[in-house]
């Protein structure tokens, strides 16, 4: 199909390269010079590609890191989990329930204080937390061929926009 007549042609998007499906190249405009943008679609398009080789259709961003972080640090509060993951304590409650319900995390009232929980992995959190380190692994060896020696610097400028935002 022919390109739209535009002088908007620099910022349209080829829909069979891109994350974004239409029939037609749509015209990004301002977003196609926005890093965040970018940041977003990579950070998508590389959560579906890890949930795809993964075989785990309902796998929500955040659910791999914090079994990860449970796992390293048994007994965490969910407070403490939730800085470690750098997400606000309201979207970690409902991870840890959804975790909670497919029996992959554990909660236990503390003996201390009665008001707070700590967090382990199941058994089965265990088993599936292996199986996922692994598509992990082989996952990050595919991005690391896509990055190439490019990788020591594209970790540097994330960690830079990373530490640099509030």
């Amino acid at each position: 199909m022919p390109q739209p007549e535009s002088d908007n042609r620099r910022n349209s998007v080829d829909p069979g390269r891109s994350t974004l499906s239409a029939p037609d190249p749509l015209a990004l405009v301002d977003l196609e010079g926005h890093l965040g943008f970018h940041l977003r679609l990579a950070q998508d398009a590389s959560f579906r590609a890890f949930a795809g080789r993964a075989g785990v259709v309902d796998l929500r961003p955040g659910r791999y890191a914090a079994m990860v972080v449970i796992r390293n640090n048994p007994g965490i509060t969910p407070i403490a989990l939730s800085r470690a993951i750098v997400r606000d304590k309201s979207t970690v409650t409902p991870l840890v329930q959804d975790l909670e319900r497919r029996n992959l995390v554990r909660r236990d009232r503390s003996t201390a204080d009665r008001r707070s929980v700590h967090l382990t992995l199941t058994e089965e959190g265990e088993a599936t937390l292996d199986a996922l380190m692994e598509h992990a692994d082989a996952h990050d060896r595919w991005l690391d061929a896509i990055v190439g020696d490019e990788k020591p610097q594209l970790l540097r400028l994330l960690r830079r926009i990373a530490d640099a935002l509030p």
